[in-house]
């Protein structure tokens, strides 16, 4: 069984998230959303609340399940046997943050690969901290984000 994982702080998941997720579910027999705890981000929402929320998001993804992990990603690959880390790639600044990232990874651990998706033009804009500015001012974000995601940032900017 080919195991890939997608990590990220999902704070929250979006429209893009769940097309990279989505694109990934067809190339591995089995992608584990790996939902970092991310305690330096100041996430919106909690780790719990991402993860219920990734969950009803990708519920209709069948080879997908969504998992929370703190610490080092390639630990959190090891323990979910996962021999690849799928990444979504909008722009050049990703790329070369995610760069940076993956050559850090290959020297902790060089089992765990690591595959660019890029993004489809219509989400290249688009990620968690602008859908959360937007929501802050009160702005519609329901064609960014899945409607569990939406009814949660009304309620958290109620």
């Amino acid at each position: 069984m080919k195991r890939a994982l997608t990590p990220g702080t999902f704070d929250p998941i979006t429209a893009g998230h769940i097309e990279i997720i989505t694109r990934a579910s067809r190339t591995f027999d089995e992608v584990i959303v790996a939902v970092a705890a991310s305690p330096k981000k100041n996430p919106l929402f909690s780790l719990d609340e991402r993860v219920a929320l990734a969950r009803e998001a990708l519920k209709d993804v069948p080879n997908v399940r969504v998992e929370p992990f703190t610490g080092l990603l390639v630990d959190f690959a090891r323990e979910m046997e996962a021999t690849v880390a799928v990444k979504g790639l909008r722009a050049i600044t990703d790329f070369e943050y995610e760069f940076q990232q993956t050559a850090l990874n290959y020297q902790l651990d060089p089992q765990l690969e690591t595959i660019f998706i890029m993004s489809s033009p219509e989400y290249m804009y688009l990620s968690s901290s602008v859908v959360r500015e937007i929501a802050s001012y009160h702005g519609s974000v329901e064609q960014f984000v899945p409607a569990c995601v939406n009814e949660a940032l009304q309620k958290k900017f109620a």
